[in-house]
């Protein structure tokens, strides 16, 4: 999820230098919704507050699907679970009769993986542009073009990545998600376009342990931003119940544990006015949707994969070292920030059009 959102401002830059060029994207089918909403239909669209909304994009596609051509679907996940069965073969067989038959001029390598690699390999591209320095160095050596990027962040390397195609000078941009009618009426029930009492999301889980601040320090700031008068909302993703529960229960049943599809994360992220997570892909897509948040940082370095393009605070203890090493206790350093720390940069952001920066 991370890795889409951090590549999408780079892939919309692209879209908006070249809107007649044809850009397709091979995603794991899970994460769809970040770039096509199946349900949508630009002719039935309806703004939040009922008007009629004429699509921003200079593009010919639609709100439904704003910055690609076309999807396909890798499932790698499952591949790497059963590599030699005859329906992992199949797929893979299918896949790269599909993109060749796309022809395409050149393929990015965004992600930088061995995995991402390999699939961008399958479409027999003469044209196959990836960093110098990939994520997974072995990557490298599958790629006919290096570029060597020199930008702090994982968006400000993109970038430079999709500048390499035609030589653009593009810039990171606001990237454009797709707008699902179906979850956006859902995310209405949840938070009204006329309610009065602004809402936060909390989304306490994270992709492994180390990086996990405590759900019993989630609840104390819960509380105290409903004590501010604020709706507090939990995102409970897959896994994440137990998670949620600890601080619906340290609030005493004040905050509200929400469960649902990717879709109706994005509609719902869209309306709250803050946003507080740790390293993790619903902080990422808050940023996306220009939401302000409070990014809770331990092992993983916020210049690189920090929050980007909105208003924002990081937490992080000059203690913390980077670290991907995917242990299950939360790492010593994110045990030092506290709540009160965190509470104080969300009100920096509540109270203030221009908090911006990192503490402690």
């Amino acid at each position: 999820m991370g890795d889409i959102l951090h590549a999408l401002p780079a892939v919309t830059a692209l879209r908006q230098a070249h809107p007649s060029w044809i850009i397709d994207w091979v995603v794991e089918p899970c994460w769809q919704a970040l770039l096509s909403a199946e349900a949508a239909s630009p002719a039935t669209f309806c703004a939040i507050d009922g008007s009629v909304k004429e699509t921003p994009f200079q593009s010919p596609r639609s709100l439904a699907q704003p910055v690609v051509d076309h999807l396909h679907f890798a499932p790698t996940k499952a591949w790497r679970k059963a590599p030699f069965s005859r329906q992992t073969l199949h797929e893979i067989k299918a896949l790269r009769s599909t993109l060749r038959a796309g022809k395409y001029n050149v393929v990015l390598d965004l992600q930088g993986a061995i995995r991402s690699a390999v699939v961008a390999r399958l479409a027999g591209c003469r044209r196959l542009i990836g960093e110098a320095e990939p994520r997974e160095r072995v990557a490298r050596w599958l790629f006919t073009e290096r570029v060597t990027t020199r930008g702090a962040h994982v968006i400000e390397q993109d970038v430079e990545l999709a500048s390499a195609i035609a030589g653009d000078p593009l810039v990171p941009v606001t990237p454009w998600l797709p707008v699902d009618p179906v979850a956006e009426a859902w995310a209405d029930e949840i938070l009204p376009p006329t309610a009065e009492q602004p809402a936060v999301l909390i989304s306490p889980g994270a992709g492994w342990g180390a990086k996990r601040w405590p759900a019993e320090r989630y609840s104390v700031v819960a509380q105290g931003l409903i004590e501010r008068g604020f709706r507090v909302l939990v995102n409970c993703g897959p896994g994440e119940e137990a998670l949620a529960e600890v601080i619906v229960q340290g609030t005493r049943g004040a905050a509200t544990s929400v469960s649902c599809s990717l879709a109706q994360l994005i509609a719902l992220t869209r309306r709250v006015a803050l946003e507080i997570a740790g390293d993790t892909g619903p902080l990422h897509l808050a940023c996306a949707l220009d939401r302000p948040v409070v990014g809770i940082y331990g092992p993983t370095d916020p210049s690189r994969n920090g929050p980007f393009g909105t208003r924002f605070q990081v937490l992080r203890s000059p203690q913390s070292r980077r670290d991907h090493t995917r242990r299950a206790a939360p790492e010593a350093g994110l045990l030092i920030i506290q709540p009160d720390d965190v509470l104080r940069a969300a009100d920096a952001l509540l109270y203030s059009e221009t908090a911006h920066g990192t503490a402690l």
